[in-house]
């Protein structure tokens, strides 16, 4: 009867574990913001995080990202909606929920006086968190912070000081880490340690929500991208998928002998001719156009025209981040 029970038991923490695994650890619903001017700063927002994943959230200055953020953390009041972190209600489970949380926000708000060790050391009791000098140690030798422990926040470069907002932000182990435009006045070697950091923190199960201007680092980054423009979610998919299907390609052909124009023959496909007519590039777009270009090949062929060369390019995330907007202005 005990080992049934016993089973019965290790089952049903089994089956917990992963309707929990299942369940976004940030949840946003219909989630609007009203400011007294009468300003709108975000419209009905439903958004889900999954647990683990690096998020980007991309718009333009003024879009909404650091008013949604500020909402989720508890730092603004939201005007409609509600939101949910790791299932704790942000207002009737504030403490909960925020302590679940860790911001890094674009500020550069840090006690001037202070140690680096003592204001790290600080935000972890903020929450209640029992001292832990080896983990605090982690944290800053993690962030290449661990040389400057003992030196005042007043005496170190911008990108030292950010480094020291990261720290403070994990210093009580938050689940939700917020980088709200985590890199900026970052020189190179420093930001490529943060997303290292950053990495191994998804590695531990964190989970990420970045907003950034370097759109080329949620392209390296991040798992999924969400687009909000003047106060609404555009679109929220996943990365490859968003490349694959937004994501205009070209194939371009190095001809063996220029042409003058392009043939009649060929005018059934999306084909401009380079100038000097030593190229042909062929424009595409998701997967529908790749199986094309065998018919392409072959009505050159039939044509006479001969290539010596060919290469393919595919669309940055950035070109698809500024198709959206202007298509949703």
């Amino acid at each position: 009867m005990r080992r049934s029970v016993r089973a019965a038991s290790s089952n049903q923490l089994a089956v917990s574990a992963i309707v929990e695994s299942m369940q976004p650890i940030v949840s946003v619903t219909n989630l609007s913001k009203t400011y007294a001017s009468g300003f709108q700063a975000l419209k009905n927002i439903n958004l889900a995080i999954h647990r683990g994943e690096i998020f980007a959230l991309l718009g333009p200055n003024g879009a909404g990202k650091t008013t949604l953020i500020s909402i989720i953390c508890g730092i603004v009041n939201a005007s409609e909606g509600s939101v949910t972190v790791d299932g704790r209600d942000i207002v009737t489970d504030y403490r909960t929920a925020r302590s679940q949380i860790g911001l890094v926000p674009q500020e550069l708000t840090t006690d001037a006086f202070e140690t680096v060790w003592a204001t790290v050391s600080f935000s972890r009791g903020l929450f209640g968190k029992p001292k832990n000098p080896a983990y605090v140690e982690k944290v800053l030798r993690d962030l290449s912070l661990w040389d400057k422990r003992n030196n005042k926040i007043m005496t170190l470069s911008g990108g030292m000081k950010r480094r020291v907002l990261i720290a403070k932000a994990l210093s009580h182990e938050p689940r939700v880490l917020f980088l709200d435009e985590p890199t900026a006045g970052v020189d190179v070697e420093l930001r490529r340690d943060m997303w290292k950091l950053v990495r191994s923190l998804t590695g531990n199960g964190v989970t990420i929500i970045l907003t950034t201007h370097y759109i080329e680092e949620a392209e390296e980054m991040a798992d999924r991208i969400g687009v909000i423009n003047a106060g609404e979610i555009i679109l929220v998919e996943d990365k490859t998928e968003l490349m694959r299907k937004l994501g205009k390609k070209q194939l371009t052909l190095q001809l063996a002998n220029p042409l003058d124009d392009v043939p009649a023959s060929l005018a059934g496909y999306a084909l401009a001719l380079a100038k000097g007519g030593n190229e042909l590039i062929y424009t595409y777009e998701g997967e529908g156009g790749r199986t094309d270009i065998i018919a392409l090949l072959e009505s050159l062929d039939a044509a006479g025209i001969r290539f010596k060369d060919l290469h393919t390019t595919q669309s940055s995330l950035e070109d698809i981040f500024v198709s959206l907007l202007r298509g949703n202005q």
